[in-house]
């Protein structure tokens, strides 16, 4: 990163900070999964104290497990060993939030964007997805995004800068140590990245990449023999089986809930209605046309000379997207479609480089809007909404 990337990543990152935690109150999560799961790792074991059954976490063997990725408890470590279950998770939630924006706009800027074009992406890159929403409340499910999304964009960045095989891969499996299907973007990343070394840098670059993931894999067999007692994460299937939303048997990935999700992404928009504020979100998604419109720019980049990156994004993007489309619930709670924040960093230079090829009013345009929406859904959340997530985290 040279001095003047670090510069504006630096500006960048603390402008998305200082909205981020304004916007967010520092408004401590009830739903703070993450901090008992570092405090618990600060005590030797990887068993939550757990408070009660508004927080999820899966019974096994008499013990409450966090089902969600470590990777974020790990970040935690160093409040939790201050501030012990007093961390405010939101805060981590908006700190990594930002981080993620300025990565946002270091990809803009590597790829050659102007300032006035980097503040059009970036901004929908906060606003016009479900970040800033994520990093408003802070919750367990919705601090993994801000953190994989970080990771995510990170790796993007450096694909566009010394385009180091060993970190891009890093930073794809911390991203997959919050969200676990990220970890479906590392093929691609890393045959793309292998297949344009020159030949007598590929022997130390595998050497590299080994040092990384062999490790990681060590870890990841560890850690689900201290929680369940084998070599692969089942948590996400013991939820699925004790969920009422769920099955007593299979797999919560199913071809079944298919046009269920097709239809969350893309057919759930609010209602109109003939009293204040007249339009109204849905509590349990917004789909992605209404929320983001500006994505639709990452189909007009020119694949002149570009035709091997462009299928590597594109391949990042949709084998990271499967899974979002069968699973079993569409994340609940929420503004817009979180689950599509899983994908969204390896579309975001798609979209630069689409932006950079339509006229600008076009793109300022689809920014402008998804920005402008993403605002007003952030308000209607803080205006209506917020005091349901309190009654329900206490069951009143």
């Amino acid at each position: 990163m040279t001095r003047r990337e670090f510069t504006e990543f630096f500006i960048a990152g603390c402008v998305a900070a200082m909205v981020l935690l304004d916007i967010s109150r520092l408004d401590s999560s009830v739903y703070n999964n993450y901090v008992r799961l570092a405090v618990a790792f600060l005590h030797g074991h990887v068993w939550i104290d757990w408070p009660g059954a508004y927080i999820d976490a899966i019974g096994f063997h008499g013990r409450r497990f966090v089902i969600e990725g470590p990777v974020p408890a790990i970040l935690m470590l160093p409040f939790a060993a201050v501030f012990g279950l007093y961390t405010n998770q939101t805060a981590i939630a908006c700190g990594t939030a930002a981080v993620a924006t300025a990565a946002a706009w270091l990809v803009a800027r590597r790829l050659g964007a102007g300032i006035a074009l980097a503040c059009a992406t970036t901004a929908f890159f906060l606003f016009g997805t479900s970040l800033a929403w994520c990093a408003m409340y802070g919750a367990v499910w919705y601090v993994a995004h801000t953190v994989a999304v970080m990771f995510a964009t990170l790796a993007v960045a450096e694909l566009f800068g010394k385009r180091r095989l060993w970190l891009v891969a890093l930073a794809i499996v911390l991203a997959a140590g919050s969200r676990f299907t990220m970890v479906l973007a590392l093929a691609p990343l890393v045959v793309y990245l292998f297949a344009t070394l020159p030949k007598a840098r590929r022997l130390p670059a595998l050497g590299a990449l080994a040092a990384v993931l062999v490790p990681a894999l060590v870890l990841y067999v560890g850690y689900n023999y201290a929680r369940w007692g084998g070599p692969v994460d089942i948590g996400y299937s013991l939820w699925y089986h004790a969920d009422d939303l769920g099955a007593t048997t299979g797999s919560p990935f199913q071809l079944a809930y298919f046009t269920y999700e097709v239809q969350t992404f893309f057919a759930t928009i609010p209602k109109v209605v003939d009293h204040a504020p007249w339009i109204v979100p849905a509590y349990g998604a917004v789909s992605i046309e209404v929320t983001s419109i500006a994505l639709v720019l990452a189909f007009f980049p020119s694949w002149r000379g570009r035709v091997p990156l462009l299928a590597t994004l594109w391949a990042a993007t949709l084998l990271v997207a499967g899974p979002a489309f069968l699973y079993y619930v569409n994340g609940g709670a929420q503004w817009g479609m979180r689950h599509a924040l899983d994908f969204e960093p390896f579309m975001l230079p798609l979209v630069i480089m689409g932006a950079q090829r339509v006229p600008p009013w076009a793109t300022y345009a689809l920014c402008g809007i998804s920005v402008l929406v993403g605002i007003w859904g952030l308000w209607y959340w803080r205006a209506f909404y917020d005091m349901y997530l309190v009654h329900k985290a206490y069951g009143m």
